[in-house]
């Protein structure tokens, strides 16, 4: 029998392989003659007039930076070990009658934040897919129980009858609304956009496209809407839509998005059940209609898809500017790091744009006839239609799409959305294998540690063209909020029992462990904290902590700079650029100016804004010092190095001394402010500035 061509390929570059490997063992030599210099100083005797204690400590502190920075490093090796990139072949699937059923979960908490048309275009998007028509079924959790969300999901569904079929026929490769509409035409089919057909089908769909009151304390709502039975025509049918908002009382904890992911895995189990689902944020399209093929690539690839648990798509902006100043693109992340972990077990689950195997959540499927029922009941809760769900091998949709009797059904999906039927259960639990785990605020990033850690594997997908499009943070502020909640939440599991080193250690390797704990372990303030006060503090008392110019391990200090910047620029000179779309939705233009622009937007907090402006301040002054001692003392041999770092740092934060100083507009009020403060307390206690570093 003639052996099926495979649906996906995977390509490992011997060139960065060598390139990686030879890099990683040149640093580590270079690594280890400077903690060679750095100690053999604690066995030498006084070398001046200077009290020892005076010494000593700027070397414990600096030592302490290097060694912990070197761990850091360390650490981040394990992503560069084994880069591999993976191609897909959607022609080569089945038919479109042997391909599975899809669910899709969209979330949403707040239309004041996150607008409601942005909601829809996102919903309409993913109807659109180039996937067979009665197989999608698009689920939106509401977690506002907004009427605008719900009135704008119900215009979504009634334009998405003149939307979908228009999508289909001229083959529109945006299925977003929006993207369509905003100028650029992104077609397929370039001779089908041509005809006089498709110009008077796009004006009429154009005319119909349709340019709150939320709580925490509403019990659960659930609204399906369905296809007219009586329309038989291919081109009319679209996919089943689903309004969810999950009951929220005060008194109840609502565990946030793990809580309204794991709602949706219970009320789609009753109602479509599909084997997989897609989770999108409201505010990322889809901006490939094949997205769901090149997925399936993966799942029903029949050497990885018994143990494949989701594949990981790369979450791509349509707002990033050029200049890309808060590095909203998340490069790091998406263009090297998850690669690298694809080469070992897979990458982490990142939140938006991945398609899970709902095995791999709620467990096998439980075809034993003798499963005990109260055990089931335990596991899984009070739902009879839930559990059999998961005894069912049918994936099909419930009757309810068929026109059958829609009242139980709904109360069925009601008592599955309400904040009281978790209790009892194992729904959450960090111990079971039902549903998204609670306990953090990244539960993505503990979800998919955990599935890594029981056997499943991830795969990590980039194609040429981004399949899905979202919405970039691009202010300061917003920025830190952001990187404040996922730091916060991969320490919570780092430092807990679920630590990669010692939770299951046996599962994984110690490559992926190293790639789980760099993520985990936000060690890097501490010896940035070190290396931008403690050689400018030593260099304004003359206290030299680097070897001299002319000495053997100066060539190691400068080696190890050098390679550090040389391979970080070789990875991002070596990132493609994504093609990116402008977004007229800006609520600030203000701020979307000086972004576009490249321009810092310093209204934050001023707890972040002090010790900033303090470090800029402390390096001015040692810079200046360090070249006053040049010329007078003669002894920039020996204090180059501290010299050459307050001249770097001052270099790179540039745009924090340009607010300080040169710019005028109103948006720096915040960090001169700040500068003024830090001055006046530095006078009223009699100290200088410097001490607030």
């Amino acid at each position: 029998m003639e052996k099926s061509l495979p649906l996906h390929l995977c390509h490992v570059s011997k060139l960065t392989l060598f390139i990686n490997r030879t890099h990683t063992l040149l640093h580590s030599i270079a690594i280890s003659f400077l903690l060679y210099y750095r100690a053999s100083f604690f066995f030498q005797n006084a070398i001046s007039a200077t009290p020892k204690l005076l010494i000593l400590l700027p070397w414990l502190f600096i030592s302490s930076s290097e060694l912990v920075l070197s761990f850091i490093w360390l650490l981040g090796q394990a992503y560069r070990w084994r880069v591999v990139t993976r191609s897909v072949f959607p022609e080569r699937l089945p038919g479109d009658e042997k391909l599975p059923s899809l669910d899709v979960f969209i979330f949403t908490v707040d239309p004041e934040t996150e607008p409601t048309l942005a909601v829809m275009n996102t919903v309409l998007s993913v109807m659109a897919m180039d996937y067979p028509t009665e197989k999608p079924h698009v689920y939106l959790s509401d977690d506002g129980c907004s009427s605008l969300t719900l009135n704008g999901l119900r215009e979504t569904w009634a334009f998405a009858k003149f939307w979908i079929p228009f999508c289909r026929s001229y083959k529109i490769a945006s299925g977003c609304p929006e993207a369509y509409f905003s100028g650029v035409e992104d077609h397929v089919d370039s001779d089908l956009i041509g005809s006089d057909e498709f110009k008077t089908q796009r004006e009429k769909i154009k005319a119909k496209k349709k340019t709150s009151n939320h709580t925490r304390d509403h019990p659960a709502i659930v609204e399906v809407m369905m296809q007219d039975s009586s329309s038989d025509a291919v081109n009319d049918k679209i996919p089943l839509l689903v309004y969810v908002s999950r009951e929220k009382r005060p008194s109840h904890p609502n565990q946030y998005k793990a809580g309204a992911l794991n709602v949706l895995l219970r009320v789609s189990g009753v109602l479509s059940n599909s084997p997989y689902f897609l989770v999108l944020d409201c505010d990322m399209y889809c901006n490939d209609p094949t997205a769901a093929r090149k997925a399936m690539c993966f799942h029903l690839d029949p050497e990885i898809s018994h143990s494949l648990a989701f594949v990981q798509f790369p979450q791509r902006f349509r707002n990033i500017s050029k200049h890309d100043i808060y590095d909203s693109r998340i490069r790091s992340a998406f263009s090297v790091q998850w690669q690298g972990m694809d080469g070992q077990r897979g990458p982490c689950l990142s939140g938006t744009g991945y398609f899970m195997k709902r095995l791999s959540l709620c467990g096998n499927r439980l075809s034993n006839e003798d499963a005990d029922p109260m055990k089931l009941r335990q596991a899984y809760g009070p739902s009879n239609e839930l559990v059999a769900s998961l005894c069912s091998e049918n994936d099909k949709p419930h009757v309810m799409k068929n026109g059958g009797d829609t009242t139980s059904i709904l109360e069925e999906m009601k008592l599955l959305a309400s904040c009281t039927y978790e209790i009892g259960t194992k729904w959450g639990e960090e111990a079971s294998s039902v549903g998204y785990l609670y306990g953090s605020v990244a539960e993505n990033y503990f979800t998919g540690f955990t599935l890594h850690s029981k056997g499943w594997i991830s795969v990590y997908c980039d194609p040429p063209r981004p399949q899905f499009l979202g919405c970039a943070t691009t202010t300061l502020n917003d920025c830190l909020t952001q990187s404040t909640r996922w730091c916060s939440g991969f320490f919570d599991v780092g430092i807990s029992k679920y630590c990669r080193f010692i939770y299951r250690p046996w599962r994984v390797s110690i490559l992926h462990k190293m790639c789980y704990a760099e993520l985990a372990l936000p060690l890097s303030f501490f010896p940035l904290w070190g290396f931008a006060t403690i050689p400018q503090l030593c260099l304004i008392n003359g206290i030299p902590i680097y070897p001299k110019v002319l000495s053997t391990f100066f060539v190691v200090v400068s080696f190890l700079f050098l390679s550090a910047i040389s391979k970080h620029l070789y990875e991002r000179i070596g990132l493609r650029e994504a093609r990116f779309m402008t977004t007229n939705k800006v609520e600030d233009d203000k701020k979307e100016y000086l972004y576009q622009q490249g321009i810092f937007d310093f209204r934050t907090s001023t707890m972040f804004l002090g010790p900033m402006v303090s470090v800029i301040i402390l390096n001015a002054v040692s810079f200046l010092v360090g070249i006053a001692r040049a010329i007078f003392i003669g002894d920039l041999n020996k204090m180059f190095v501290q010299v050459f770092i307050s001249f770097y740092i001052l270099v790179i934060n540039y745009p924090v001394i340009e607010g300080m100083i040169i710019r005028k507009d109103n948006v720096i009020k915040n960090l001169k402010a700040t500068n003024v403060v830090l001055k006046k307390h530095g006078e009223e206690a009699g100290v200088d500035v410097l001490a607030c570093a």
